[in-house]
């Protein structure tokens, strides 16, 4: 006989794996971004920048009990529960990391740091929750399994750019790192930013 609490939490693990899948999927549609930045960067960013800006206004009447029709919806289908309650903030400072690393880095390593945002850290999630049992102690939660699994897509991410493996291996460490830091969705700018400024300024002397 299965216990009625077993059964619960294995509903709920359910629940919030499918979630955190359909989250992760919007997450990870950001690495077609270097793309169109490629074609035209400045229309790109004013897209992105009008996205933001409708979200944001979207998440405030939402709050205020007007819901948009798609926009809440997606928001709400995607929102952890920590931000059930508020403001889900992850949508702003993904497309703001997104911003900032097309803004103040060359093409080619802003495409590393916004790789490393859509698919480091976009798996890492999907990994853990998926197949993470072993905790990494001061992560908040973090798992072995996503770890492993956000190094290993910043790793081949960044070498299919690069097509340097010292330097892919040194950014995958440190994304990993910050990846595995309780920063919240501050990450997503943080990991971005960072990973291109290193691109741009070590890969000409590793």
């Amino acid at each position: 006989m299965i216990c009625p609490r077993v059964g619960i939490d294995k509903k709920k693990h359910l629940i919030s794996l499918k979630k955190e899948f359909f989250r992760k999927t919007i997450h990870m549609c950001t690495g077609f971004i270097p793309l169109f930045l490629h074609l035209n960067k400045t229309i790109t960013l004013i897209l992105l920048c009008c996205a933001l800006l409708c979200y944001s206004i979207s998440e405030i009447l939402r709050l205020r009990g007007i819901e948009i029709p798609l926009v809440s919806h997606i928001t709400q289908a995607a929102a952890r529960q920590r931000d059930n309650k508020g403001f889900v903030f992850g949508p702003v400072t993904l497309v703001l990391g997104i911003v900032l690393t097309a803004l103040l880095f060359d093409e080619q390593s802003a495409r590393v740091g916004i790789f490393a945002l859509a698919f480091g850290d976009g798996l890492a999630s999907l990994g853990g929750k998926t197949f993470g049992k072993v905790r990494v102690p001061l992560t908040n939660g973090k798992t072995a399994a996503g770890s492993l699994t956000c190094f290993t897509a910043i790793f081949v991410s960044s070498y299919l750019v690069t097509a340097n493996t010292a330097m892919a291996l040194i950014l995958a460490a440190t994304g990993t790192l910050i990846e595995g830091l309780p920063l919240k969705d501050y990450d997503n700018l943080l990991l971005p930013v960072l990973l291109a400024f290193m691109t741009g300024n070590l890969l000409p002397h590793v």
